[in-house]
This record gives structure tokens, sequence and C-alpha cells, in this order.
């Protein structure tokens, strides 16, 4: 009898240790080859291709264009990253849209160039954009600060967007004096207050080592901090010109990091000094929008210190709600990427706008 129960201990010790061991393997495999090689892959056999329009003023935008499958639909990322950030949505997109995903200046393949790193400079060259490229009215979506910029357009060329979808713009939290308020807002500790910090030293030379090293994120790991901007350092080291990707660090931590090599932190520097935002009026610029707008916001929370994790605050949102003449607000439990943590979640809210222009 004591034998048989050792047998089957056994056989259950080896039943967990192969568990453990494909769990591991997963969580591996993933971190070096994530779901973002996946969607690139679909997005390019959904018919996508990667195209440049040189402007009036001799800027160039970067874009990607999908094909002629409906109403075209202008798509605005967010800080950091590329037009290739809404891979997780383009290839469902592409069935009933006709899709055009530019880089903002300072990003991917668009100018990087001080001079353009305004929200007014930047929307009056997508308004170029539309009018020279899309050559129709079109929807606009934009996320993050790419949220503020589709706002932007609603409000300044009418003529050309049918809808607006703000997908967790910072809107009331986008000046300085606003991010700080209280104990502050992620992005101003995490993102803008290191970039200034970076530009203003001479030691390091790379900003994601200098990120993992001195970052706000990067401060909750506790023990795991050192450890983490070590892999880092030496991935940049012996990796320059990549992203990195290291097999025990989950990729959601490093996501971000895997586009900044494409990024202008002068850009970055705009929101530290307020210049991105200077001349705007917030509150006006709302109120002058008369399209229809379905604003998708990431549900509010905070961490233990108190800093606000959101683009903005329960009350922001309210104001963003009440200023916009139609306006639906949709509140989801997401981290900031909605369109890519939450896809159908970003598709239904679009499907929405869609069906109040009708």
């Amino acid at each position: 009898m004591k034998i048989k129960k050792m047998y089957i201990l056994l056989i259950v010790l080896a039943f967990l240790v192969v568990c453990v061991a494909g769990a591991l393997g997963c969580f591996f495999y993933r971190n070096l080859h994530p779901l973002d090689e996946r969607y690139q892959s679909q997005t390019l056999a959904a018919g996508f291709s990667e195209k440049k329009a040189s402007l009036a003023d001799g800027s160039v935008l970067n874009y990607g264009e999908g094909p002629d499958n409906g109403p075209a639909l202008l798509l605005i990322h967010g800080q950091g990253v590329s037009w290739e950030d809404y891979a997780a949505v383009l290839p469902e997109l592409s069935k009933s849209y006709h899709v055009f995903a530019v880089d903002c200046f300072g990003h991917g393949q668009s100018s990087h160039d001080p001079a353009l790193y305004s929200c007014a400079a930047n929307g009056q060259a997508l308004i170029g954009f539309m009018e020279q490229t899309i050559g129709e009215k079109c929807f606009v979506s934009g996320h993050s600060s790419g949220g503020v910029l589709a706002a932007w357009l609603g409000a300044n060329a009418p003529a050309w967007v049918n809808g607006v979808l703000l997908e967790d713009p910072p809107l009331f939290e986008v000046t300085p004096e606003e991010m700080q308020e209280g104990n502050a807002c992620f992005a101003w500790k995490d993102t803008f207050v290191t970039i200034h910090s970076f530009l203003n030293q001479t030691e390091e030379t790379d900003f994601e080592v200098y990120y993992f090293k001195n970052g706000y994120m990067v401060s909750l790991f506790g023990g795991l901090k050192d450890k983490v901007a070590q892999a880092v350092e030496t991935f940049r080291n012996e990796h320059p010109d990549q992203g990195p990707r290291i097999f025990w660090i989950p990729y959601s931590w490093l996501r971000l990091m895997n586009s900044f090599d494409n990024y202008d932190l002068a850009f970055g520097e705009t929101f530290y000094d307020g210049s991105w935002i200077k001349g705007i009026d917030q509150e006006t610029m709302l109120k002058t929008i008369q399209c229809p707008t379905v604003y998708l916001k990431a549900e509010t929370n905070y961490g233990k210190d108190g800093v606000l994790y959101a683009a903005n605050t329960d009350d922001d949102a309210r104001k963003v709600q009440a200023c916009l003449a139609h306006c639906d607000t949709i509140t989801i439990k997401s981290g900031h990427d909605i369109h890519y943590e939450h896809p159908d979640a970003f598709l239904a809210a679009l499907e929405q706008l869609r069906q109040e222009t009708n």
C-alpha cells in the first residue's frame, strides 16, 4: 500500500513539474515572441502598406494605409509609439473602412523637427493630409495625446470630420500644472520627468537604459528593480539597435521601449514645459466640436502613493462630457492602451460612432 501511495505521489509530482515547466516555457516564449509580431503579420496580410506624404511646408507624414473597403478612418496614435501600435485592430478595421494610420511628428518615420512638436502644428499638418491624401470626409480616432489631436481636428476641421472617437485622452491633465496637481499623474512622473532629467545629464547616452534605472514605474518593482535595469543595460549593450526583449521579464514592462528608438525625446519635453498645448484652451476646443463623439475612457485608479494611474480623473471626464455637444462616454476597466488590451471594446466604440453619424 505504501509503495502504491508513493507511486501516485510521484506521478502527481511529475505532472506538476511538467505543468510548471510548460507554463514557464509559454511565459518565456511570449516575452521573446509577443503578440505584436503576429498582429504585424496579420496587418500586412490584410493589405496594409507603408507610405509617405510630403506636405506643402516640406514636412513628411509617414502612414500605413489599408484597402478601400468603406469610409475613410484616420487613426492617430499616442505618445512614444507609431502607426503600427494599432496592429491589433487594423485587420478587422480594414474590412469596413479605408484606414489611414499616421505617425505623428517626432515618431516613427514622420518628420523629426522640434518646430513641429505642438498640437496645433501637427493638427494643421493632419488637415493638409486629409485634403491632399485622404481626399474625403473621415472618421477620426485618436489615442492618448493623439486623442487630444483628434479633438483639435473635430474643432478646427469640421468640413473633414464625420465623427470623433476619443480613446483615453489626457484632457484637462495635459498641461504641466494639471499633471502635477495632487500627487501628480503617472505620465508626468514616469515619462516627462524622466525624459527631462535624461536630457539634462551627460553620463548616460541610452534613454532606455536610463529609464530602467530612474523611471517611476521601475521604482515600483521592489527588489527586482536593479535586476531588471541590469538586464536591460546588458541587452542594449549587445543589441543597441533593438528594443529590449528578455525572456524572464514580462513583455508588457518593455513594450513601450520597443518603439522608443524611433521617438524624439524632444517631443516629450514639450509636455514637460507645456509648449505642446500652448495657446489652446481645452474647454473651448471641446465646446466647438459639433460632430458625434464617443469618449472611451479607461477606469480611473490611483497608486498606493496617491499618484493618478489614468489619463485623467473622473472629474476631468465629467468635464469632457459636459463640454461636448454630442457625446457618449464609455468607461472600461482597462489600462491606457484600450485598442491593444481590449480590441473588441475599441471596435465596438468605433461602430457606435459610425452608427450615430448615419
